[in-house]
């Protein structure tokens, strides 16, 4: 082995590997989420933004609400609505390790409860399905307090009286 391939093979074992673990299969997702289901996303707010202690990036703190379409796995029912947290991560992260919800989404996710029983989060980066229905827009509040709300669907209980 010459010299330069064995600094090569150095300098990459010890690199930190910057990779995305594996995403889980489905019966993994199935296995380790407290709910499974179809939902409707009808609107996401910006609850804080906090200064990201590496890179120094203010980054969002989301909460979505959830109405349930079809349960496949959990104690709610469809109708019932649900809550979901997550925080952006920094652009220079790689990979999608954050699962964002948008207004007007309908798709199979996979939620784990967060302690105190209140909200959800995702179960991993791969717990949200292809779209059943895509979002008008990928668009996300960007300020404390700001709410997007999901477009009314006619003939559904979200439509509002105009």
């Amino acid at each position: 082995m010459n010299r330069y391939t064995l600094t090569l093979l150095i300098s990459l074992l010890a690199t930190p590997a910057l990779a995305l673990p594996a995403p889980m299969s489905d019966q993994e997702l199935m296995d380790k989420s407290d709910l499974v289901a179809v939902v409707r996303v009808l609107s996401v707010s910006c609850t804080t933004i906090t200064k990201e202690d590496n890179s120094g990036q203010d980054l969002p703190a989301y909460l979505a609400t959830l109405r349930l379409i079809d349960v496949k796995k959990g104690d709610a029912q469809k109708g019932d609505e649900v809550l979901v947290t997550w925080r952006a991560i920094p652009k220079d992260v790689v990979g999608p390790w954050t699962v964002n919800y948008y207004p007007g989404e309908v798709v199979l996710t996979h939620l784990v409860k967060r302690s105190g029983g209140v909200s959800y989060g995702s179960t991993w980066w791969n717990a949200k399905g292809d779209d059943i229905k895509a979002p008008e827009s990928t668009d996300l509040p960007e300020t404390p307090g700001q709410t997007l709300t999901a477009p009314a669907e006619p003939g559904t209980q979200d439509q509002h009286p105009l």
